[in-house]
């Protein structure tokens, strides 16, 4: 059976538990239950209900759940029936959220509407399709109870959804349920409030990280990686302001496709400006500032800043969703000629960073391109998008990327190319991209005169290699589970005494370590050394170095590696010397 075939009979199968779900909760709960909707997700599906003033707890879960493998028993059948609008309205007279659903359904024109029953138990509104019978549902598990708005809208009703998964075996089941509790011990909210690398403030907002020195240390070592191998590849580091006139994003087209998630900054001295939500247009102005040769050509711009996006409040959590966000952008500006061996480079980059993660090999790679069916959902000519298209191909092809091309997944301007990457426990994130764009110069009319004296629009790269630092900072602390490797260790070393007697010599080390540029922390407060070891391990500190009277009249230190332990003595030179080098070679 075919990968899309399997997944397609397990989203049939989810789609009926939740009806089974719906099922349980009116046997349960009665009339007074409003019914949303009850659509299938990634890993299961869920049902929003209006229960009033009433919410489930856990132990509703339970019984919930215990209905619903009644319901399976009993394998009751799953019938479709055609009603026509008059009739669908009559059989949902108290159920304002699906007359809602059915008014809108009849504002498309449609003459009739499925309902499917369930036994005669429960009948909902749904286009299916449905298993045969409810005895046909796989092993299954309630989850949680969240809230959620109806419609996604945060000025509409707040329901309760909860979320179910259910799988074709118990051993599929159960491997994902220990795939959720592993996912659950490395959340990067948890870590990060452990390890001190991030916080939130009510006083500053949500959405609106704040981040420790600790967070910094990692950010800043990831920024001094991607700078250096971008500059590898002939990069400069550009800076543009946080704010700008609504008129750039008005020709870029992004004020159209970001119109409600623009933040708008007006003062009382007639300012009317906005956030940046995306960095392309402020580049653009820098290419513009002079006139281009086709000799000066590519160049090519890179800048790590803050963008800033309104998103909707119930979306926003953790460093997954945030107002401001730090971007790794780049973008090289060059002739069509060139435009292949700068989609090579790009790809070459991301390959070099991910490499140094030990990401580089778990991945998929996905060519982005338009929907064929309608291309007013893009910007630029047609003939552009053939060559574009076609070149993302040809490097696919050439550099044995193996990309799946994906119809509709295409950027506004242009398509691309898209780095899926699997974490530690098979969670898949999209975050590297290179997009080629024809339509965002000729927007700005940017120009370079070619070998016959005449202009021509440049074409413009789009490269992410990181994304945002807020959501690859996620990818990092789950991924590794807090135990970064020891060149993105915020502390790559502790240092802590046995007695009193220990504390300048472990001074002495730490002076040392710090000159050569190592993260340190050195703890000589009056506590036992388990403890203090203990401590350390608890941060995940790659080095614990620990000094007694032995390594002071040796003038040595006792090395502790993270998940090794007990290394024995070593020379302090020696240790600097290996350190440096795990450092500089990145090693994972």
């Amino acid at each position: 059976m075919s990968t899309e075939k399997k997944q397609s009979n397990l989203d049939i199968m989810r789609h009926s538990a939740s009806h089974v779900m719906a099922a349980a909760v009116k046997q349960i709960y009665g009339d007074k239950v409003k019914f949303a909707i009850g659509p299938t997700i990634e890993d299961g599906f869920y049902y929003d209900f209006d229960l009033g003033e009433q919410t489930f707890s856990q132990a509703d879960l339970k019984e919930i759940e215990k209905k619903m493998k009644h319901i399976v028993k009993q394998n009751l059948k799953f019938a479709r029936e055609d009603v026509s609008i008059k009739d669908a309205f009559e059989k949902v007279k108290d159920q304002p959220y699906k007359q809602e659903l059915i008014k809108e359904l009849e504002k498309e024109g449609n003459k009739k509407v499925s309902f499917y029953k369930l036994g005669e138990i429960f009948e909902d509104l749904c286009s299916g399709p449905h298993l045969e019978s409810s005895g046909k549902i796989g092993p299954f598990k309630l989850m949680k109870v969240a809230g959620a708005y109806w419609r996604g809208d945060e000025n509409n009703k707040m329901l309760q959804r909860i979320y179910g998964t259910a799988f074709a075996t118990k051993e599929e089941l159960d491997e994902h349920l220990k795939m959720l509790e592993e996912a659950e011990k490395r959340d990067h909210r948890k870590i990060g409030k452990e390890l001190d690398l991030f916080t939130f403030s009510d006083l500053v907002g949500p959405g609106l990280p704040l981040f420790a020195p600790k967070g910094v240390a990692i950010i800043d070592e990831l920024k001094k990686h991607i700078e250096e191998v971008c500059r590898s590849y002939g990069f400069e580091k550009v800076m543009t302001p946080h704010l700008a006139k609504i008129d750039l994003y008005e020709i870029s087209g992004h004020a159209t496709k970001f119109s409600e998630e623009l933040f708008h900054v007006t003062s009382s001295r007639g300012h009317d400006l906005v956030l940046k939500p995306v960095q392309c247009p402020h580049q653009t102005q820098i290419y513009a500032s002079h006139k281009r040769s086709y000799k000066d050509l590519p160049i090519r711009y890179m800048e790590s800043e803050k963008q800033y996006r309104a998103e909707k409040a119930g979306e926003v959590g953790g460093l997954n969703r945030v107002y401001a966000i730090t971007v790794e952008d780049g973008h090289s500006f060059c002739r069509v000629d060139q435009v292949k061996q700068e989609v090579i480079n790009m790809v070459n980059i991301i390959r070099d960073f991910y490499r140094a993660l030990g990401l580089w090999g778990n991945h998929w790679v996905s060519l982005s391109v338009r929907d064929y069916s309608d291309f007013s959902k893009y910007i630029g000519e047609e003939k552009d998008w053939d060559i574009c298209e076609k070149m993302l191909q040809e490097v696919s092809d050439e550099m044995g990327l193996k990309a799946k091309k994906c119809e509709g997944e295409a950027a506004l301007y242009g398509p691309k190319l898209d780095f899926m990457f699997k974490d530690a426990i098979g969670k898949e994130i999209q975050i590297p991209t290179v997009q080629l764009d024809f339509a965002t110069p000729k927007k700005f009319n940017l120009v370079y005169t070619n070998e016959k004296g005449k202009e021509e629009n440049p074409v413009m790269v789009h490269r992410a290699v990181l994304g945002s630092y807020e959501r690859f900072l996620v990818l990092l602390i789950e991924h590794f589970a807090g135990a970064f490797p020891v060149w993105l260790s915020p502390i790559q070393v502790k240092i802590i005494n046995i007695g009193a007697d220990h504390k300048k010599y472990c001074q002495e080390v730490d002076e040392r370590l710090r000159t050569q540029g190592i993260r340190m922390e050195l703890d000589l407060a009056n506590e036992t050394v388990s403890n203090k070891i203990r401590k350390g391990e608890k941060d995940k500190i790659p080095y614990i170095l620990v000094i007694g009277d032995k390594e002071v009249k040796n003038k040595e230190v006792a090395v502790r590696k993270r998940s090794e332990g007990d290394l024995g003595p070593q020379k302090v030179d020696k240790f600097i010397e290996q350190i440096k080098k795990e450092i500089e070679d990145k090693i994972i």
